[in-house]
């Protein structure tokens, strides 16, 4: 392998990245004048710790391991952020006239001796793994204060009236959206909402207060709590982010924002605005196209569950009801089935309000009141469209229920939601509409209800020990507890307070021809829940019942999610 010299020829032969890969990286880093080892790592999957140890051996520079840095320690002002930006070079420590800098590629000379001609210092380069870099650049160049509760009310009016006198007397609302320190808060906000898995903002103003909640593997948490004077300005900024009427503060209004946290990545906001008494309420709903890529089996459905949905999505006519409160999953659990269905064959449309999840090969239509685009009329248009699937957002009145059993009954599988508490409340609900029994009997196929329950942290939950008989009592059965390993959360560094994630508990039931006959014959939930039990079907409890004997949430959380 003559053709390879000095870093490449080192990693070819430690066998760190194959040959053809080498190539074609070391090509690209030339052609487009990137560094090799970003591209190595982010995008020909090398290993970032084999080739920084690799550079570390032919340039003859020390290695060091990022994660056991202390970043309280590092000379924070010494180097200008753009420099250490621009070179992605890290200074990690100052000894005398020596500067420690921290790097992943060993050729960036240039950063080095410019970090040495801005400071005046002597500067060693340490080699580092790239990923780590990454994220320690990150961390270091975030100047963000964690939470604007820092200032008080009195330094911000201060600042309010320094800008008026420089500001003409006509200043409207879009002023106070860039107010810098409400701008580097806000994005502050956003970017830690995702690192800590949040599904939901609430910014909400009281009458002396402020806070900002994330809600965290469903529950709500506090964040920050920032100065009551800044409650207009947080609204204004959210709302020009989201594109929304600044000046309209008297009705909700729906935006969305994109947020773009690297070159190919980016977050969706789903925004709404409520005018309350002490200002406008705002909630933001991170919708994250991914989750509907995770598969079925990441999903929390027990296995004869699972196979009956698969089965039902095989079909090519009939309905699939998917039932449950807000945030319970509904949208995953719908845009999963559309996934597994979504291949070349087959068109598939959608009509939500609004679209959360974005999927490559499905049409997808926002509804919209404004200009009299319900749920039905859009229905009607996809069955002019040649459909093979439909999805409908929420079936919410007697005339979008009508549509789609019609398409149902035509050659078309039906997707949609429902919100009700139970799969028997959704065929009475379904009926109470006005819906009749014979055309619910005939077309939909399966009913599935929904809860989410926090997953249990897999490094810190420990066994619980609960008596036999307060189980038996809680609903446990003789069997399910011959094999019942059941934890309770403790809390630690890598989870919230024991939890970490959710997973799915679900009824699933099929529509058998028992039961096609008590819908037929009128009857009601509690007649249709008895049957649902003679032949063998979950229902939420049992199904949360069994996800606490399995080890994978617990029973307070059960408790919480499930009722008898």
């Amino acid at each position: 392998m003559s053709s390879f010299t000095g870093l490449p020829k080192r990693l070819f032969e430690l066998a760190v990245v194959d040959e053809k890969k080498l190539v074609e990286a070391v090509d690209a880093a030339r052609q487009k004048k990137l560094s090799l080892v970003s591209l190595l790592v982010e995008e020909y999957g090398a290993s970032a710790k084999d080739v920084a140890m690799a550079a570390a051996e032919e340039f003859g520079m020390p290695w060091f391991d990022l994660t056991t840095f202390d970043f309280t320690q590092w000379p924070e002002n010494l180097v200008d952020s753009k420099l250490i930006e621009k070179h992605k070079a890290l200074p990690l420590l100052k000894r005398g006239n020596r500067l420690y800098v921290a790097i992943s590629d060993p050729s960036n000379q240039v950063g080095l001796d410019e970090i040495k001609f801005n400071t005046g210092l002597t500067v060693d380069g340490i080699l580092v793994e790239h990923n780590k870099l990454a994220q320690a650049l990150e961390k270091a160049l975030d100047d963000t204060p964690a939470s604007l509760g820092d200032f008080d009310d009195d330094e911000l009016s201060g600042i309010e009236a320094a800008e008026q006198e420089d500001r003409d007397a006509q200043q409207d609302s879009a002023d106070a959206a860039n107010d810098a320190p409400v701008v580097k808060f806000i994005n502050q906000m956003l970017l830690s909402a995702i690192k800590k898995g949040a599904s939901d903002l609430h910014f909400e103003p009281y009458e002396r207060s402020y806070r900002v909640r994330f809600r965290i593997d469903g529950v709500l948490e506090t964040m920050s709590k920032p100065p009551i004077a800044l409650s207009p300005k947080i609204s204004a900024r959210l709302k020009v982010l989201s594109s929304m009427d600044i000046a309209e503060r008297r009705v909700p209004q729906d935006g969305r924002i994109k947020l773009k946290i690297s070159k190919t990545k980016s977050i969706d906001f789903r925004v709404n605005t409520l005018p309350t008494l002490w200002g406008e309420k705002i909630v933001l709903r991170i919708l994250d196209s991914s989750s509907a890529k995770m598969g079925i089996d990441a999903l929390g459905y027990e296995e004869v569950q699972k196979e009956m949905y698969l089965n039902a999505l095989s079909k090519p006519q009939g309905m699939i009801l998917v039932t449950g409160p807000t945030g319970s999953g509904k949208t995953v659990s719908l845009y999963t089935g559309l996934n597994i269905l979504n291949t070349e064959g087959v068109n598939i449309s959608t009509a939500e309000d609004p679209v959360e999840i974005n999927l490559e090969g499905i049409n997808q239509v926002n509804v919209s009141q404004k200009v009299g685009l319900d749920f039905a009329q859009a229905l009607r248009a996809f069955l002019r469209q040649d459909p093979d699937v439909v999805m409908v957002g929420e079936i919410r009145d007697l005339e979008t229920a009508g549509i789609a059993i019609k398409a149902a009954q035509t050659g078309h599988l039906v997707l949609s939601t429902l919100h009700t508490n139970s799969a028997a409340e959704t065929l009475t609900r379904l009926q109470n509409m006005g819906v009749p029994s014979f055309n619910l009997a005939t077309t939909v196929n399966l009913i599935i209800a929904q809860r989410l329950a926090r997953r249990l942290c897999k490094h810190c939950k420990k066994k619980a020990d609960i008596p036999k008989e307060a189980l038996l009592k809680e609903g446990f059965t003789e069997e399910l507890l011959e094999a019942a390993q059941i934890y309770e959360p403790i809390g630690c560094e890598q989870c919230n307070k024991g939890y970490k994630g959710r997973v799915g508990i679900y009824e699933v039931v099929k529509v058998t021809p028992a039961i096609s006959k008590i819908i037929m014959d009128e009857g009601n939930a509690i007649t249709l829940n008895e049957q649902f039990q003679r032949e063998g079907f979950n229902n939420l409890r049992q199904s949360g019942l069994m996800k606490v004997a399995q080890g994978v949430t617990s029973l307070q959380e059960a408790n919480r999610v499930t009722t008898e």
